[in-house]
């Protein structure tokens, strides 16, 4: 099992969800964050412009079985993509055991129901 979790622009998540539900993958969590990157964004107020040093974006975090996880990068991949700084990063990180409260079933049956 893996722990994917991808930072990203607000402006992709709905290209994003529908990748990764594309891609079979129905259940995750996000929330906005706010960070300090390389990117520098503005507003523009009466034609002044205020740089602004932090900067808004969405995260995405799910743990899937490893035979999603290339199809899933490939969809965050694929929809997050504008080819401009400031796109995201994904990381990938090894979960050792899941448990589902509701039943007591361990590892990666206890996930979801799909095979």
């Amino acid at each position: 099992m893996k722990k994917i979790e991808a930072i990203i622009r607000r402006s992709q998540f709905d290209e994003v969800l529908a990748a990764l539900h594309e891609a079979g993958i129905d259940f995750f969590t996000y929330w906005d964050v706010t960070g300090v990157g390389n990117e520098k964004s503005g507003a523009v107020y009466r034609s002044v412009v205020y740089e602004t040093r932090l900067i808004e974006r969405r995260t995405i975090s799910f743990v899937c079985r490893e035979k999603f996880v290339d199809v899933a990068i490939a969809a965050i991949l694929k929809s997050a993509q504008t080819g401009e700084m400031g796109d995201g990063k994904i990381f990938i990180s090894t979960i050792d055991e899941s448990i589902r409260i509701r039943t007591g079933e361990k590892g990666p049956e206890s996930l979801y129901i799909k095979a």
